[in-house]
């Protein structure tokens, strides 16, 4: 038995004091301080682990100036505040123990478009990806680039001075500042722009902290001018934060923005902001060039900046050979082929942007003349150019995981970020990422490295084990190093990532004006309450070390390795939040899309399952031991313990598990994590781990056990079909099946499916069928795999995909049903689903034995064979289960004359998240039959096998379904049929969208019922 787990020990009498002045000051958003919110916002994207007493979401402007206003009393002078936003951050910028303000929930709002002027104002918890999706319509876009867009905050971006791939041309994010809406720590709100000096001098005759901070950072400003000039360097990452030198614009106006941009929330919180936009690009080409060495990769790009590219981008051989295991190399790698069984160990991707084809052209041919011309660089193996922006940004896309690709090396070790962007003036980076590489190569460290070299900003991410003592050693070894090379070579320590934790280098870089830069903090926050450590400090108050802030793998530490081998991606969740992706036609976490909680995202979920791990062992019990497995129902031994449990699990601060289970409960288990996260977190699977354990100590309720018989008991429902649907449509029933929490279930289809086997001359696939058969006709047989679902509530759909293989020449067989399990392992039936899955196991080896392909029709039926099977049963002891058109794609029929016949498909989530290729293949055989078909960019329907029809679930499973299937539902043009190929996914349509969908298999029969075929009867041509 599990025993109870403490509460999170920690200290909040002066922090619940604070919220509890905030309740009466009338803040109006959101105040969250249960031990699950402390858990998922004590991490963001780096090493450290800084647990909050509380987290405040505040809905308005108004509640920020409440949060800061209540702040300033001196009472709560020991209360500090970090403004958080994506949580994205490599270095603990946004970390606190104290109380951390978020921004991203709430204040999403883009306010207003002016693209006549180029501006636009947002609210600073917009996404960076949202704002240019909103843009694209006006032909604008917000330019500076960052491989985090798709989830980074503008507030986030400005508090970093964020920029990427394409500053050399664009610039910075504090470039395209026009007007930062600000509270500074009285709670007063002031709109900073640039001020020539009437206004500059109303300005300072302000009275308060408005008055102060413009006087006092004009006076320093005038005062160490010679002193600025000489110390801050001439990069293109130049010193962000408290940068004096860009106090004064081109134009001589004072600029506060300068100071704030790139201040961390050390200075004010940052609300709103108006941007300037630029236009969209026309035209884009990328080359791409290959390399023999890394070190020929960056001496070669000294010489490609010359050509005039808007960006120059580099990866090393490392994140190349990751990205060969990610979904996102199907995309891309046409792009990077061998040369000649000589490996690539770099490569450089030159882009070139304009707003008319001569401007991307002329340079294009230049580069391109002299990557043909004889003679060529030493090292350089080849090139290939990737045109137009399609082709273009599934590259960068690539570039873009980069950082999430290092975290998926294999092993203990893994690559993570304290050193990992270091910037020197682009003609020193060569020979300082020599040196750099050989500090690293002492240690016998494995890295990988990639960047911006236009820039000399270069990304190396060394691999070290953190849960090691004797490793962490590391950081300050390593750091120390490194910031003095930086020196050496004329550069910056943080070029693009911020400061954090590791600000106490500031003194070393700031040099003589590090006092200055204290003088600028005190004027801004005098006692030191925002985000403190960070950049400066007033006085004498110490600087955070990077030594001195608790890591993620000294907590770590604490879980025995035998558990962390077993819930290996929870330990490997490396916080890069990609798992937060704002686009909801993308298929990654349709619970965090909906409910905006970061505990419902699979980060949420790793980091709160490895606190479970950690307070389980403190606890001296053992996750893996035997006697905590969940026991059969026959047992009912610890039965009346569960009652006395569950009946007392609103005590919520007694278990932890508690906390972990809400979590759990929010997932759909649609496999979508383990697509879209670069680390492979797969949260379906230790979701199922973790409800086993769970309920080996609380009840299960009703409605999971029918759940789990379901697939059992549909034979026996399906022999009266008309008599069940009549029961399950009786009120009283409905009613009941409410109370369990189970709601509008699906009925079952009349046709009795192994009658009408025999009637339409089909045959199951028994030992007896398949050894019968010739050699001959096993080559053109196939086996299509039941699933419980088309097989019972879909039943034509089976007999229309056997009718298909028929008509193009195949001889279809069909296996004797048996349960698939799935539904088991997603309410953590672990035992149950291991020997259903042994059962199915041996049917489907039987029919590989035979020499016949197996095909499934469902997308997550069928993918339950290659992952949930494997991971039970082992490898290997699963035969392929191809998804139909994965099968039928390589055996495609002679071309039919292509017909004005356009259709669209919508596909199942985890089909997107785990089988991307085999999307294409769909396109690829509508072809074949003379039909055009495109794949649509979708999310999920928000119906995943059982969890929409959970009556807690509703909610949510509507929000998901209204997110992106809706819209496209509602906006299919007349001309253009949609398709689905979830069973899911059809009556999700059929319950919210009001339409029925069809397979894409029903249309391609139906075609060729219409359809004379120009080849013989039989023919099939076989794709090599």
């Amino acid at each position: 038995m599990i025993p109870r787990l403490a509460p999170n020990p920690h200290d909040t009498t002066l922090v619940d004091a604070y919220l509890r002045a905030l309740d009466k000051a009338g803040f109006g958003g959101d105040v969250k301080a249960d031990p699950a919110t402390q858990v998922v916002f004590a991490t963001d994207n780096s090493i450290y682990e800084r647990t909050p007493a509380a987290v405040l979401f505040p809905r308005t402007l108004q509640d920020i100036s409440i949060a800061l206003s209540v702040l300033a009393r001196s009472a709560f002078a020991n209360v500090n505040l970090a403004a958080r936003g994506g949580g994205t951050g490599t270095n603990g910028q946004s970390l606190s123990d104290s109380v951390v303000l978020d921004l991203s929930r709430h204040l999403t709002g883009i306010l207003e478009i002016n693209a006549e002027q180029g501006w636009v104002r947002v609210q600073a918890g917009v996404v960076k990806d949202q704002l240019n999706a909103a843009l694209k319509a006006f032909g604008m876009f917000f330019a500076p680039e960052l491989s985090t867009s798709n989830r980074a905050t503008i507030g986030g971006m400005i508090n970093t001075d964020a920029s990427g791939q394409g500053s050399c041309l664009y610039g910075k994010t504090r470039d395209h500042v026009l007007e930062l809406t600000s509270v500074f720590t009285d709670g007063s709100v002031f709109s900073s722009q640039p001020l020539a000096d009437l206004p500059l001098a109303h300005v300072k005759r302000a009275p308060g902290i408005i008055g102060d901070i413009h006087r006092s950072i004009d006076r320093l400003q005038r005062e160490n001018a010679s002193a600025i000039e000489a110390q801050f360097p001439k990069l293109n990452r130049c010193l962000t934060g408290y940068d004096l030198a860009h106090i004064r614009d081109a134009e001589g106006r004072f600029d506060l923005n300068a100071v704030l941009c790139g201040s961390e929330g050390t200075l004010a919180v940052i609300a709103e902001a108006k941007l300037r936009i630029l236009p969209i690009p026309k035209h884009t080409v990328l080359v791409n060039v290959r390399y023999e060495s890394f070190d020929a990769c960056l001496r070669d790009a000294r010489s490609l900046i010359t050509y005039g590219a808007a960006s120059i981008e580099t990866v090393d051989s490392k994140v190349l050979a990751l990205a060969q295991d990610d979904i996102v190399w199907e995309g891309v790698k046409a792009f990077f082929p061998s040369s000649d069984g000589q490996p690539t160990r770099g490569v450089n991707l030159v882009e070139f942007v304009g707003a008319t084809v001569e401007e991307v052209e002329k340079p294009l041919a230049l580069l391109v003349a002299a990557l043909e011309g004889e003679g060529g660089v030493a090292g350089r193996l080849g090139f290939t150019i990737a045109d137009g922006e399609a082709s273009v940004q599934r590259i960068w896309q690539m570039r873009k995981r980069a950082v999430g690709l290092l975290g998926n090396m294999q092993g203990d070790k893994r690559p993570i970020a304290f050193v990992e962007d270091t910037a020197v003036p682009p003609e020193n980076l060569a020979d300082f990422i020599a040196e750099f590489r050989a500090l690293l190569d002492r240690r016998g460290l494995d890295y990988g490295m990639f960047g911006h070299v236009d820039a000399g900003v270069l990304h190396v991410r060394p691999a070290i084990d953190m849960k090691v003592p004797g490793q962490e050693k590391l950081i300050r070894d390593i750091t120390d190093e490194v910031a003095n090379l930086t020196l050496k070579y004329g550069g910056l320590l943080w070029g693009e990532h911020g400061k954090g934790v590791r600000s106490e280098y500031s003194p070393l870089f700031f040099g003589t004006l590090y006092p200055v830069i204290q003088t600028v903090k005190r004027a801004f926050d005098p006692k030191n309450q925002l985000n403190p450590g960070k950049i400066a400090s007033p006085d004498q108050q110490p600087l955070l070390k990077i030594d001195g802030v608790p890591t993620r793998g000294q907590a770590d530490r604490a879980i025995p390795p035998a558990v962390r081998a077993v819930y290996t991606d929870v330990i490997a969740c490396n916080g890069n939040g990609a798992c937060y992706d704002w686009d909801p036609d993308t298929a990654m976490c349709p619970s965090w899309k909906a409910t905006r909680e970061r505990r419902h995202s699979p980060k949420g979920r790793a980091m709160l399952t490895k606190e479970w791990l950690r307070r389980l062992t403190a606890n001296g019990s053992d996750p893996l031991a035997e006697g905590n497995r969940i026991r059969p129902l026959a047992s009912l031994r610890d039965f009346p313990v569960k009652v006395l449990n569950s009946a007392f699990s609103g005590q919520r601060t007694a278990d932890f598990s508690h906390d972990v289970k809400e979590a759990m409960d929010g997932c759909l288990a649609c496999k979508s994590c383990v697509g879209g996260c670069p680390i492979k977190v797969n949260v379906p699977s230790f979701r199922a781990r973790f409800l086993e354990l769970y309920h080996s100590r609380y009840l299960r309720p009703p409605k999971d056990r029918l759940v789990a018989v379901l697939e059992r008991i549909l034979p026996l429902l399906a022999k009266t079909p008309r008599l069940t649907n009549t029961v399950l449509r009786m009120p009283p029933v409905t009613a009941a099946l409410r109370a369990l929490g189970l709601v509008d279930l699906p009925l079952l289809t009349a046709t009795d499916l192994s009658r009408e086997m025999a009637a339409r001359g089909f045959a199951f696939a028994t030992p007896d069928a398949l050894k019968s058969m010739s050699a001959e006709e096993k080559r053109r047989s196939v086996v299509v795999v039941q699933d419980a679902f088309t097989s019972f509530y879909e039943t034509e759909l089976v007999f229309d995909t056997l009718e298909l293989l028929s008509a193009l020449g195949f001889k279809p067989f069909l296996t004797v049903y048996q349960p698939n399990g799935k539904p088991l392992h997603v309410h953590g039936f672990l035992k149950w689903f291991e020997r259903i899955a042994r059962a199915q196991a041996e049917q489907l080896n039987s029919c590989a034995a035979a020499g016949i392909p197996l095909v499934g029709i469902d997308p997550s039926m069928t993918l339950t064979f290659r992952s949930e099977y494997v991971e039970a049963l082992g490898a290997g002891a699963v035969p392929r289960v191809h998804l139909l058109q994965e099968w039928l794609a390589t055996r495609l029929p002679a071309r039919f004359a292509a017909i004005d016949k356009n259709y669209a498909l919508l596909p199942h989530c985890t089909e997107r998240a785990t089988a991307l290729s085999s999307l294409q293949d769909w396109a690829t055989i509508f072809s074949s039959f003379g039909l055009r078909l495109k794949v649509v960019a979708s999310g999920c329907c928000g119906m995943a096998g059982t969890y929409g029809h959970e009556t807690h679930n509703v909610g949510t499973s509507r929000a998901i379904f209204d997110m992106s299937w809706r819209r496209h539902i509602e906006e299919a043009r007349p001309e253009e049929e949609l398709l689905a190929t979830g069973y899911s996914c059809r009556s999700q349509a059929k319950r919210f969208g009001k339409v029925r969908l069809r397979h894409p298999v029903q249309v391609l029969l139906a075609h060729l019922t219409l359809t004379t075929r120009g080849s013989e009867p039989g023919e099939v041509r076989h794709a090599s």
